[in-house]
C-alpha cells in the first residue's frame, strides 16, 4: 500500500487562518504540512528548504506579495506545483496567477472539500480551477470580452495595485526590492497599456474591478 503523504507548505499573513486549514487538510489522512510562511520572502525561502510537494499561496501578502512568491518559487523549479488560493474571485488575478505559474486557482469562499480536492490535483500534476471560477473564465473568453488589466505583465499588475492602494514609488521599490527608477519606469508602462496619465486614474480603474477599496 503506497503510504507517501502530499506535503505541503501552507501560505497565508493570518496565523488563525493557517490553523484552521491546517485542521482541516491534515483530517485527510494522505495530506501533511511540511511548513507555514506568514509571507512570500519566507514562503520562498521555505520552499528552497522543504521542497514540499504541493504549495497552497494566498495572493494578498505583505512583503513582495503572492504573485511574485510564485513567479519566484517557479524560477527556482519551474515545475513546482502551486495552488493560488485567494480571496480575490475576479477573472484577471486568475489570469495573472497562471500567468505567474501557478498550476490552480480557488476563492477562498469556495466549499472546503474544494480546497482538498484542488490540493490532490495538483499533487498529482493536473491543472485544478474552481468550477465557478473555470465557468466565468470560459464565458468571458467565448465572449471575447477582457479588462486592460489582464494586458498587463504580472510585474506590472502587482505594481499596479500596490500604486493604487496608495503606496508611493519609493515605498514600493522598497516593498519588491527593486530601484525607484525601475518602479517609475514600470508606471509609465502601466499608465500607457491603461491609456490614464495620473495615479489617480489608476486607482479609479483597480476600485471600480475591485483589486482595491475605495
Amino acid at each position: 500500500m503506497n503510504t507517501h503523504k502530499i506535503r505541503i507548505l501552507l501560505v497565508d499573513d493570518h496565523a488563525v487562518v493557517r490553523a484552521g486549514y491546517r485542521t482541516l487538510l491534515e483530517d485527510h489522512l494522505t495530506l501533511d504540512i511540511a511548513g507555514e510562511a506568514e509571507n512570500g520572502e519566507t514562503a520562498v525561502k521555505l520552499f528552497g528548504e522543504l521542497e514540499p510537494d504541493v504549495v497552497i499561496m494566498d495572493l494578498s501578502l505583505p512583503g513582495i506579495g503572492g504573485l511574485e512568491a510564485i513567479r519566484r518559487i517557479i524560477q527556482r523549479r519551474h515545475d513546482a506545483r502551486i495552488l493560488a488560493f485567494s480571496m480575490h474571485e475576479d477573472t484577471v488575478f486568475v489570469e495573472q496567477a497562471l500567468q505567474a505559474g501557478a498550476r490552480g486557482y480557488i476563492g477562498k469562499s469556495s466549499a472546503p472539500t474544494v480546497l482538498v480536492d484542488a490540493v490532490k490535483a495538483i499533487a498529482a500534476g493536473n491543472i485544478y480551477l474552481d468550477p465557478d471560477i473555470a465557468q466565468r473564465l470560459a464565458f468571458q473568453k467565448t465572449r471575447g470580452s477582457s479588462s486592460p488589466i489582464a494586458g498587463l505583465s504580472t510585474r506590472e499588475f502587482e505594481i499596479f495595485c500596490l500604486l493604487a492602494e496608495g503606496q508611493t514609488v519609493a515605498e514600493v521599490a522598497r516593498r519588491l526590492s527593486l530601484s525607484g527608477k525601475t518602479v517609475a519606469n514600470y508606471s509609465t508602462q502601466i499608465k500607457s497599456k491603461l491609456d490614464v496619465s495620473t495615479v489617480a486614474e489608476m486607482a479609479r480603474i483597480a476600485i471600480r474591478h475591485g483589486f482595491v477599496r475605495a
